[in-house]
């Protein structure tokens, strides 16, 4: 019972926000008590808590499973982004946001965990991309990673880039290409400039 009520409930969260599902809601969208659900989450924080990691788990599956593609170091950079793209929506109703401003601590746990998988992450693309001849020999990749990771929390600064000006998605994208571009050799910015070609033809 209590997987079922984490995974409704990470499916709710995702929806509509954790300050905005209740457990009531939950419980009815389960066609149980809110009696069983206390049984197996005492407070709604503990609840929280087990769906933020959830999804962060989620996320990191999907993450591995795209390092499992035959595909290049610059293509799974975009594949990930769509993976992470899941949790960044602009609203206030928006998990990422109401996490962090109704549940700070369980947030900032989040967070920490999740630079360790973004540092680890980055360390054997950007490795695989000099291999694979997309990124230069030359580049410094424990400086790159430093730079990447400070400059991803940087771009979800909203006192740096107010929601209401910047589309935290697309943001996102413009900080994988600035990257991209840094680093990349001229085979490399030639499978960049396809893979934007091929993703506006998609989106018009």
């Amino acid at each position: 019972m209590k997987d079922h009520i984490l995974n409704m409930a990470t499916e709710m969260f995702l929806e509509y926000g954790f300050k905005s599902v209740t457990m009531d809601d939950i419980a009815a969208k389960l066609g149980i008590s809110k009696k069983t659900i206390y049984a197996n989450y005492t407070t709604k924080t503990k609840l929280v808590h087990d769906v933020a990691f959830n999804i962060l788990y989620k996320i990191q599956d999907r993450i591995a499973e795209i390092k499992k593609k035959d595909i290049n170091a610059i293509e799974e950079l975009f594949e990930v982004k769509k993976q992470v793209s899941i949790f960044l929506k602009d609203e206030k109703s928006s998990p990422q946001f109401q996490l962090q401003k109704y549940y700070p601590e369980i947030f900032e746990n989040v967070e920490s965990t999740k630079c360790e998988t973004i540092q680890c992450s980055i360390t054997e693309n950007v490795t695989r991309g000099i291999d694979e001849g997309l990124f230069r020999e030359d580049v410094d990749t424990n400086f790159i990673c430093k730079i990447y990771h400070y400059g991803l929390q940087n771009v979800r600064d909203t006192s740096i880039f107010p929601p209401e000006q910047y589309n935290k998605s697309d943001l996102f994208q413009l900080f994988i290409e600035y990257h991209i571009r840094g680093i990349a050799t001229k085979k490399g910015l030639q499978i960049l400039e396809d893979l934007l070609n091929y993703n506006e033809t998609e989106t018009n």
